[in-house]
């Protein structure tokens, strides 16, 4: 297939398009969701551990590590558990979830200058590229987050009869990566035109002349109409009878003629109410 132009194309709209809006709004969003499952300790929680009330619950996270009760709503944290930060998954969490955060505000940063907030067209290639970053980013948090979650029970654990419930970070987590996942391949796709142009709010220019111009209404066909030859008279009236045969022949009754005036000064009678 010949590869086409960019002069070919036209923009249908000046307005940003609407895969780089989806993108800029998802990758905060999805920043802002795995920077509270980072930072929070609840990854998983453990209750019904021996040799602790029942009332009480231990909350693990990637950092740090805080016991709680279900009776009031204090929390003491900065507990050691050397096993437990000593696993393997914990260290690689800890690397691919503060890389993540890192890599969505680069790509953020990239992303900004390719959307057209002051210029008449985006540069696509500079946004598509800032939208593959927010899309690792993404990869790289749901990769620790789907790894902690398969060996939830199996990370140091103090007793077989423990129970192991999973922690809101990693709902947070799983969201903000696909928030992440997914707007970074929205605004990655701009990069190339796609689904003729529609991506892009953009249509080829002969599309828009053919439209134009092949769409025209046509004007109203003219139908000549033979002319009907009737007899005139002298005077070339349009009426096909004279004068005369009006006066003659009527269907309705005249008015009467007005009443000649008389002089008043010959005018000899008694003279009335009407005529002072």
């Amino acid at each position: 297939m010949p590869r086409r132009s960019t002069q070919e194309w036209i923009r249908l709209s000046l307005r940003t398009p609407g895969i780089l809006i989806f993108g800029m709004v998802f990758a905060p969003c999805g920043w802002i969701l795995n920077l509270t499952s980072t930072v929070a300790p609840n990854w998983r929680v453990l209750n019904e551990i021996p040799n602790i009330p029942a009332n009480e619950f231990i909350q693990q996270g990637i950092w740090e590590i805080c016991r709680g009760s279900t009776t009031n709503t204090r929390i003491d944290c900065n507990l050691q558990d050397t096993t437990y930060f000593g696993n393997q998954i914990i260290e690689v969490a800890q690397g691919l979830m503060v890389a993540s955060l890192i890599v969505t505000l680069i790509g953020l940063a990239v992303a900004i200058p390719g959307v057209r907030c002051w210029r008449d067209r985006p540069n696509w290639v500079v946004a598509g590229l800032g939208g593959l970053l927010i899309f690792l980013s993404g990869v790289m948090t749901i990769i620790p987050i789907a790894w902690y979650t398969h060996f939830l029970n199996d990370i140091a654990t103090v007793s077989p009869t423990v129970n192991v419930d999973v922690g809101y970070c990693i709902i947070l987590g799983y969201i903000g990566g696909i928030f992440e996942i997914v707007g970074g391949f929205v605004m990655f796709i701009g990069i190339c035109r796609c689904c003729g142009g529609k991506n892009r709010g953009e249509i080829r220019i002969e599309e828009v002349t053919g439209a134009r111009f092949g769409n025209r209404k046509q004007p109203p066909r003219r139908v000549e109409v033979p002319s009907l030859d009737r007899p005139r008279s002298l005077a070339s009236s349009s009426v096909p009878y004279s004068k005369d045969s009006m006066d003659e022949d009527v269907s309705f009754p005249r008015a009467k003629s007005p009443a000649v005036r008389t002089d008043k000064s010959s005018y000899s009678g008694r003279p009335y109410d009407a005529d002072l």
